[in-house]
């Protein structure tokens, strides 16, 4: 007879594992399946390490809130180190249009409970000392906004659902899902047959292809990013810096100093890189290394000590599906993460066990309005 659980978790990643870890304490018997040895390996591993609340909309907005306070009181709470640092996030802006877009995106910020501030190109400078002035018009900073060490925080997770029952298998793939009644499912995995109540995909860069077991079919395309980080050093300067400015073969780019004086820093293609090729290139360190030593002098004699490459599973307007459909109501679909699963996963996490369970209430589905998996994918968010 196959082994029988409450809820069934595809995917031990930046969401999966938070999830379990929100569902488990709750009560429920919860059953995370992995292909991959251990939690994390996949995108979770490759994630820069950024956290903010600082996006144009309000679900995303309020998910990372509750997400950065899960994070920074993780230590007073349970005791063990994620890494976290409240450093801030910053976006400058080097021309009036880019000035008038921040300003007014910040009027919807504010409204959604974001607490960020313009500041002059002098005060600016005082938060990241040595940057360009030249044409400075200043900056939004978020100083709520932190960062944590990816790799530290998923064991922390991890390592807490196990205390609350959460159980795992590793390398272990799923083959198939079958819908028994419309409610209940059996996942099929190349080991054995699992039965369950629900199922909550949050299977990163296949999460399309397991949706697409049950007959659901969404525009999720994964696309390739490269990042790096330095040799450690003494601080010196504080938030994240977020360049949105284009350039050839590039969007934006963005670095940071982590918690252990690393300088941590990734760059957007232009135009993307479809695919799920992990293998770094050689036009990454030239591309990102002369805008990064432009804008901030600075950075120029650190040394690289390595760098890597992975994917965000992107949706057309960037925001993440996260819900289920009429015909699967205990299918709930946490995918499409747009390379902020990491961010994200905490918050979303406590979500996904409240619809599980049925507990949502009005703030929870004005969230989910967001994440609509019925959406048309027409909008665009801001600060993808």
């Amino acid at each position: 007879m196959a082994e029988s659980y409450d809820v069934i978790v595809i995917g031990a990643g930046s969401i999966g594992v938070p999830a379990a870890m929100a569902l488990a304490g709750k009560k429920l018997s919860t059953l995370v399946i992995e292909p991959c040895p251990s939690p994390g390996q996949s995108n979770n591993k490759k994630a820069i390490g950024g956290v903010r609340a600082t996006h144009s909309d309000f679900g995303k907005i309020r998910v990372c809130l509750r997400s950065i306070e899960i994070f920074a009181g993780w230590r007073e709470q349970h005791g063990a180190d994620i890494g976290w640092l409240r450093n801030g996030y910053s976006y400058p802006a080097y021309s009036d249009e880019d000035e008038n877009k921040l300003k007014d995106l910040m009027k919807t910020q504010h409204a959604y409970g974001l607490d960020i501030r313009w500041v002059s190109p002098g005060e600016y400078n005082g938060l990241v000392p040595g940057i360009n002035m030249e044409e400075l018009r200043g900056s939004t900073y978020s100083a709520g906004d932190g960062s944590a060490s990816p790799l530290l925080a998923v064991n922390a997770f991890y390592f807490k659902s196990l205390e609350s029952g959460a159980q795992y298998h590793f390398n272990e793939k799923v083959k198939g899902v079958r819908s028994r009644n419309g409610r209940d499912f059996d996942v099929i995995t190349d080991k054995g047959t699992y039965r369950c109540g629900a199922i909550v995909n949050a299977a990163g860069n296949q999460g399309g292809e397991v949706a697409a077991m049950v007959g659901q079919r969404y525009p999720i395309q994964p696309d390739c990013h490269e990042a790096a980080i330095t040799e450690p050093v003494q601080r010196f300067f504080g938030p994240m810096v977020v360049d949105t400015r284009p350039a050839e073969d590039s969007k934006n780019y963005y670095f940071y100093q982590n918690a252990e004086g690393q300088v941590v820093f990734c760059i957007t293609p232009d135009p993307s890189i479809d695919g799920e090729d992990n293998d770094s290139t050689s036009a990454f360190f030239p591309m990102v290394a002369k805008r990064m030593v432009r804008l901030y002098p600075r950075l120029a004699n650190l040394k690289v000590r390595r760098s890597w490459r992975g994917q965000y599973p992107n949706t057309p307007d960037g925001f993440p599906i996260v819900g289920s459909r009429r015909e699967l109501p205990n299918f709930i679909n946490a995918i499409g993460m747009c390379g902020q699963g990491f961010m994200l996963g905490p918050g979303l996490g406590e979500l996904i066990a409240r619809m599980v369970v049925q507990e949502i209430d009005d703030d929870d589905r004005h969230i989910l309005k967001s994440f609509d998996p019925y959406r048309d994918f027409s909008g665009m968010e801001a600060l993808k």
